[in-house]
């Protein structure tokens, strides 16, 4: 697969693209976009093909079982073979994206006023849904170690008040790139337990781990907190196609598969067909050899944007282990977050997403998506670098 072939996403709706003069303030003829979590790479040829002949047959009418069972078969199929992890596919439920799966989980197991537990900085859509379904966020900020974040356990415990009903983890991290290991995932159920917590465990960027990294499944990694836990997974990140809105709700216990599916007969949810035609191409042999090609792509630009970043004086990438995204402390640059913004913004006309957004311990960070052709990201150093100059 040639991932160099620029594709041309401005003026297609794309929201990475096309909003970044709306919310930036910067053009997308001449700003690179670097913000939003998707790709500016295509989808893999199984997946085109799924579309084309579902545009060729001409007809978009309700999808039968066969449909909903190879859909299935084919989560199965991925989680055992790329994860080594066999599903159940009774305990698969599907979501309109990961965001409406957090939604949904919190409708079915919690109230409004229930405290849901974070660990900041993190994906900013979580505190987001959170407070919109009038749940109370309770910060736990995460602690830096040798390039990488950690929990803090004894620190949290004087956190918590006793509303906390749920905690969202996020696995590997957005926006900081760690990879969890055992040891850690176990330590948060035991957390949980304590707590008398769900956990929410969120692994979209489950397939994008680079080497020398070793993603475990919370499933696999805690097999006794089955009863506590609820898994997420879609095929969104890894293929580039989260605007089929496809997300998967994976609950292993049988008590809480029923309330959940509960809340989703009153709402009457369904799927799309489009997403579930292009799910059960891509979670196959061919997507699979295409995930084999896309990685080391991803690596060159992370390894890339990283070293031309950390070369100027004061700027510190954070070591990313998975996702496409890097997380970049500015700090020791001394200047505010307005300051590096306006550099970012107005002088190298690259629209990262802002810090702030992802909670407590984000502040003096900025997040760059490195999804994109090699040459974007040769740039985007060469503009950065330029822009803070009078550091060197």
């Amino acid at each position: 697969m040639n991932f160099d072939t620029p594709i041309e996403r401005r003026g297609t709706n794309s929201n990475k693209w096309d909003d970044m003069t709306p919310l930036y303030g910067v053009s997308a003829d001449d700003g690179l976009a670097m913000w939003v979590a998707d790709t500016d790479l295509p989808s893999p040829e199984c997946i085109q093909d799924a579309v084309r002949k579902m545009l060729d047959h001409g007809v978009y009418g309700y999808t039968d079982i066969k449909a909903d069972r190879d859909y299935r078969d084919a989560i199965c199929w991925w989680m055992e073979n790329r994860h080594g992890w066999s599903v159940d596919p009774n305990a698969i439920f599907t979501a309109t994206g990961l965001g409406n799966g957090v939604g949904m989980v919190l409708d079915a197991f919690t109230k409004p006023g229930d405290g849901v537990v974070l660990f900041t900085p993190v994906y900013h859509s979580f505190a987001r849904i959170t407070k919109a379904a009038g749940r109370k966020v309770v910060e736990c900020p995460l602690v830096t170690e040798n390039g990488r974040h950690k929990m803090d356990f004894d620190g949290y415990d004087s956190i918590l008040d006793g509303s906390e009903k749920l905690v969202i983890f996020c696995s590997p991290h957005n926006p900081g790139g760690t990879v969890w290991s055992i040891e850690e995932q176990q330590q948060l159920v035991a957390f949980c337990r304590k707590h008398d917590l769900l956990l929410v465990s969120d692994e979209i960027h489950h397939d994008l781990v680079y080497p020398g990294q070793k993603h475990v499944a919370m499933r696999l990694a805690a097999p006794d907190c089955q009863d506590i836990l609820i898994m997420l997974t879609a095929p969104s990140k890894t293929f580039n196609i989260a605007g089929t809105h496809t997300g998967n709700v994976i609950i292993p216990d049988k008590t809480l598969r029923a309330k959940y599916q509960a809340r989703s007969v009153a709402l009457n949810l369904s799927t799309n067909s489009f997403g579930i035609a292009m799910t059960t191409a891509a979670y196959s042999p061919e997507g699979a050899a295409w995930v084999d090609e896309l990685v080391p792509y991803l690596d060159r630009n992370r390894q890339t944007l990283e070293a031309g970043l950390a070369s100027i004086p004061g700027v510190a990438p954070m070591t990313c282990g998975a996702t496409y995204l890097s997380w970049v402390d500015f700090s020791g640059t001394g200047m505010t977050s307005k300051e590096i913004r306006e550099r970012l913004l107005g002088q190298a006309k690259v629209v990262p997403n802002m810090g702030e957004s992802f909670g407590a311990g984000g502040e003096t960070f900025m997040r760059f998506n490195f999804g994109t052709q090699h040459a974007r990201i040769e740039d985007a150093v060469q503009r950065i670098q330029a822009a803070f100059s009078d550091l060197q």
